[in-house]
């Protein structure tokens, strides 16, 4: 895997993937940014929530559960001295389908932090991770 990274200005970046994407990375002002992206470890919380969330859609449909809709809000914590690694990072799926039961979701997570997601398996050697999640019921 490849990435090539060009500053642009100040703290802007702009990250291209191998796969041909871009992104564009900044500061906050206060760090002499224009705020016209999200931070490099904003980047990072989401790239492994984006991990573990294409695990768990994708263990959900082999399963063949009937689902419709996932999203995660996750909660991290960073040390308060340099580096400021992340000391904690909470994942909450809200998972919707129609009829999926506890134990097929439950599983599903578990496989993805334990086993499959290497972002978050990764990340896990430095901070604490944990899940929870709550099932809707689609219409």
């Amino acid at each position: 895997m490849k990435v090539r990274l060009k500053w642009v200005e100040a703290v802007s970046f702009l990250a291209q993937s191998e796969s041909g994407h871009a992104v564009l990375m900044d500061g906050p002002p206060e760090g002499g940014g224009r705020n016209l992206g999200p931070r490099p470890m904003e980047m990072l919380l989401m790239g492994m929530t984006g991990c573990s969330t294409y695990d768990v859609i994708h263990i959900l449909k082999k399963g063949r559960a009937d689902v419709r809709d996932c999203v995660v809000e996750v909660d991290a914590e960073r040390a308060e001295v340099d580096p400021k690694v992340f000391t904690r990072i909470h994942l909450h799926f809200i998972v919707t389908g129609r009829a999926l039961k506890t134990e097929q979701v439950e599983r599903a997570i578990k496989l993805s932090a334990e086993k499959y997601c290497s972002a978050s398996i990764m990340l896990g050697k430095m901070a604490e991770i944990t899940h929870d999640f709550e099932i809707v019921e689609a219409d």
